[in-house]
């Protein structure tokens, strides 16, 4: 077992509607377009949303959906700024593949997202394809997880 400091403890469980207040507090996007807060709650009461909690706080949120091509998809991972680089997104993402029931566990990011991108590939996600005009010049990437 590593020896950790407890500030670094990084807590991953299904999110309950008690924690969406605080999963839309750390997520900037969500505070200026009221549509995510709603498919966040929807995700919620689907039972399809993973939260990770970090030295007490709300550091992080993975919506997880069962409707692509038969197939599990992340559609969504937020970290609060104050939690970035500090194994929070890796985490909601082994939350998500824990939550899958299928043996793809699908994703995607936007070309010009470097950050998704990196995260993905260390989560062990690979490029599974493009998706074009979606936002006109910045393709979206799609990544697959093999489970076993």
């Amino acid at each position: 077992m590593q020896n950790r400091h407890e500030a670094d403890e990084i807590i991953t469980r299904a999110a309950q509607a008690g924690d969406v207040a605080a999963m839309l507090a750390c997520d900037a996007y969500a505070q200026a377009h009221p549509e995510r807060g709603e498919a966040v709650r929807a995700a919620v009461g689907k039972g399809q949303c993973q939260v990770a909690i970090r030295a007490g706080q709300m550091a992080g949120y993975a919506l997880l959906h069962d409707d692509f091509f038969g197939h599990d998809f992340v559609s969504l991972v937020v970290v609060a700024p104050a939690h970035q680089r500090r194994g929070v997104g890796l985490r909601l993402l082994a939350a998500a593949a824990h939550a899958c029931t299928t043996a793809k566990l699908f994703t995607s990011t936007n070309q010009s997202n470097g950050a998704a991108q990196g995260l993905f590939a260390s989560a062990g996600f690979v490029r599974s394809g493009r998706i074009d005009h979606l936002d006109e010049g910045d393709p979206e990437l799609v990544y697959v997880k093999f489970l076993p």
